[in-house]
């Protein structure tokens, strides 16, 4: 480092020596290195000006190809490391939708009193101001020494940092095949250093390994642990109790998996949108509505990382009764993400409840040229029994079981609807195994609801009424799908039947209500006066 060129800089209590790539606060060196370092070093540079993430990208990460996200975990770490809050920022701030900023001028020490400054106590405007160089001489020598390679102030990633990071862009792209390099790589960091990155990253992608590409549950079960042995260490880690959520999701224990993700967002409010997202989707399966969309609304600025929410959105309102707004949100999101699995068999499914049959079978064909989940084949599966193509049902849900032969709900539609008649011992093997009490499936309305094909199936059909009353227990909400899909044909002529729509519509009126009343209702989120649910 040249002589005339600062290479300690003081924020506010902490002094940067980014010569020796160290960070201290009075006599105790922090924890800050490798990209940690490399991101406080590229914020140092600009003062306080806002650096975007484009440009923190390429000074930070470059060669590697990271998102958004990437840096804002990485923000994320260096502020644990600092002892900085988000919700209430001492070091580093973050702007909405542009990046990220110093929140006070960094100051540039003459290398003689960094020395003393590194054992001083006293705040930083106490520094003697006549030995301060001004940050934008700083960045005028930084921009000249990059013109000349690689900027000297800024530490090489080491293979360990590199390794996370490739498995974090993985990761972040999504489908099954960038999971598994994920994965891998995360496994290999492991093999290194069980670091608390590479034990949380692997969480969350082996429980996406069960969530989204069909593993067994045992994935998950390892996910929970990786995640509660962080917890352990540390039980005010967000990330970890938000990886923990996941995992319990994952494998179906809903009200310990909400538990979970409302813990995340208490510990961090301000930087946990994804738990919040998840939470909400969560509480839109229990029923509790008007508060599943709050959520989802709160989280709206976030909705190019969250690749559901748009979907949840529409879902809730859908849910609510305010159809012509939530098809605007489906059709947006069948547009505008081709490759989102989820929006290519929300748009069709959403027109199949409300009756349009001929444009859901057009959406669908559409949709199944694109990257899509299972869903669609049951739902396609549908499609053919409305029309009395018994033949093409099953080998729709053949279909479905095939890719996701772990999935209870899909092996069922395989034997009530395959080629071969179902016995009644199998239905009723099914039966008990869906009504054992440590079932986790059991906290999900789905589960009563493929109770009541089953119950239809053996001829019970005041049983299968039940089985839709406990669904409606749960929180199912649908009265769409009870009227649309012929999965549920025979519950449609019990006695009962009636009533537990008005059941749905009365509970849905009240969560319709508690939204048109609410402060938080955005003015422009519903366009047209809203018909009764």
């Amino acid at each position: 480092m040249s002589s005339t060129t600062p290479s300690r800089f003081r924020l506010d209590d902490l002094i940067i020596d980014l010569e020796r790539q160290r960070v201290t606060r009075a006599d105790a060196v922090l924890d800050v290195s490798g990209l940690s370092f490399r991101l406080l070093a590229c914020l140092l540079r600009r003062g306080v000006e806002v650096v975007p993430f484009d440009t923190l990208i390429a000074q930070v990460w470059a060669p590697a190809v990271v998102n958004e996200e990437t840096v804002t975990q990485r923000v994320k770490l260096l502020r644990q490391a600092l002892g900085d809050d988000g919700r209430q920022p001492r070091y580093v701030r973050s702007v909405r939708g542009r990046g990220y900023q110093l929140c006070a001028m960094p100051e540039a020490l003459a290398d003689a009193d960094a020395e003393a400054a590194g054992d001083a106590t006293a705040p930083p405007r106490r520094a003697r101001a006549w030995l301060a160089v001004p940050v934008v001489l700083v960045l005028i020598l930084a921009a000249a020494s990059a013109m000349r390679g690689r900027d000297p102030t800024t530490p090489p990633p080491t293979p360990r940092d590199e390794t996370l990071e490739r498995a974090r862009h993985y990761f972040a792209m999504g489908q099954r095949d960038n999971n598994e390099r994920a994965v891998a790589l995360y496994e290999q960091a492991l093999q290194v250093q069980p670091s608390r990155e590479a034990r949380l990253g692997l969480s969350v992608a082996l429980s996406a390994r069960v969530c989204l590409y069909d593993f067994p549950w045992e994935q998950a079960d390892r996910a929970r642990q990786l995640a509660e042995s962080l917890i352990a260490e540390d039980g005010s880690d967000a990330a970890a109790h938000s990886a923990r959520g996941y995992a319990l999701d994952c494998l179906g224990r809903i009200d310990d998996a909400i538990a979970s993700y409302t813990r995340a967002i208490a510990l961090d409010p301000a930087g946990r949108e994804d738990s919040v997202a998840s939470l909400a989707y969560l509480l839109g399966v229990k029923g509790q509505l008007a508060e599943a969309l709050r959520l989802n609304l709160s989280v709206l600025d976030h909705r190019s990382r969250l690749r559901h929410l748009d979907n949840q959105i529409a879902r809730d309102l859908e849910l609510l009764g305010f159809d012509v707004e939530a098809e605007q949100w489906y059709a947006r999101s069948f547009r505008l993400q081709p490759d989102n699995v989820f929006a290519n068999v929300a748009w069709p499914t959403f027109l199949f409840r409300q009756g349009r049959y001929s444009e859901a079978e057009r959406a669908a064909d559409e949709a199944l040229a694109r990257p899509h989940h299972p869903e669609l084949q049951v739902l396609l599966g549908q499609l053919a029994l409305l029309r009395g193509d018994r033949a093409r049902a099953a080998d729709f849900f053949a279909q479905a079981e095939q890719a996701r032969p772990h999935l209870g709900r899909l092996r069922t539609l395989r034997l009530l609807h395959g080629e071969q008649p179902a016995t009644p011992a199998r239905i009723a093997a099914r039966i008990a195994e869906l009504d054992a009490p440590t079932t986790p499936e059991n906290q999900w309305p789905e589960t009563f609801l493929e109770l009541g094909w089953l119950e239809c199936a053996r001829g019970d059909t005041a049983a299968a009424r039940v089985a839709i009353d406990r669904a409606i227990d749960a929180g199912m909400l649908d009265r769409a799908s009870l009227l649309a899909s012929p999965l549920f044909a025979c519950v449609r002529e019990v006695p009962g039947f009636a009533a537990a729509l008005d059941r749905i519509a009365a509970r849905v009126g009240e969560e319709r209500a508690r939204v048109l009343a609410a402060p938080w209702l955005p003015a422009d989120l519903l366009t047209v006066t809203p018909s009764a649910p």
